[in-house]
């Protein structure tokens, strides 16, 4: 028998609101180190979740690609404390998960606050240039725009540091996300987007779905 005591189950977490998969399935989360013993329960989602996360992540782009990047960036410097005190949980629980050594399970934390604050300061650097023109009456620049809703698909060798890596920059530059983690550290990507949830970002700015290759590939031919 696998020991489930004290097994938490991890909901998905779509505009703002922490909820079950439509399935109404959930998978376990196994400590590969000790295969008795049940890291947490997540998520077995489908496409109607996958619908719904990118419907919120849509609607919500609106207002957030509006702010400054210094209002931006405040976020992310505030989700960079929050993953900063709770980097000794967030490494045991990726180490139970996956099996990387604790050492190694905080550096890749600590690595993941500095990323969350470098690009917290992109958004107070700039975002296009002024290009000289032949035409004395002329004002030729570049300017930045977000795309819109990105999709974040993460595997589960680094499931802090790359989730982070490819959630930051999008969110920086005015875009919202819909993230799936591996499922074998869906427990590990709760945890991450706990800290985004902690400080205060916009409902639907960030969204979490677990679930299979079913989820990922619908992520990958969504319009």
């Amino acid at each position: 028998m696998v020991d489930q005591k004290n097994a938490r189950t991890y909901l998905n977490y779509v505009n703002g609101e922490w909820r079950s998969a439509s399935t109404g399935e959930v998978e376990k989360s196994i400590n590969p180190a000790n295969i008795e013993e049940v890291v947490g329960y997540v998520q077995k989602s489908g496409i109607e979740d996958l619908n719904r996360a990118v419907a919120a992540a849509r609607s919500a782009q609106k207002t957030w690609r509006k702010l400054s990047g210094a209002t931006r960036g405040n976020y992310l410097y505030k989700t960079a404390d929050i993953l900063e005190k709770r980097l000794d949980e967030i490494a045991e629980t990726m180490t139970r998960e996956m099996g990387k050594t604790l050492p190694e399970a905080k550096g890749e934390t600590t690595r993941g606050v500095a990323i969350l604050r470098y690009y917290a300061g992109e958004g107070m650097r700039k975002t296009g240039d002024v290009i000289p023109s032949s035409e004395a009456n002329a004002f030729m620049f570049t300017k930045r725009f977000p795309l819109g809703v990105v999709g974040v698909i993460t595997p589960w060798n680094f499931p802090v540091a790359i989730p982070i890596w490819k959630i930051a920059p999008a969110l920086i530059y005015g875009n919202t996300v819909v993230f799936k983690p591996a499922p074998e550290t869906a427990v590990t990507a709760a945890k991450v987007v706990e800290c985004f949830a902690e400080a205060g970002l916009p409902a639907g700015v960030v969204n979490l779905v677990m679930g299979d290759g079913t989820v990922g590939q619908g992520i990958a031919e969504h319009p």
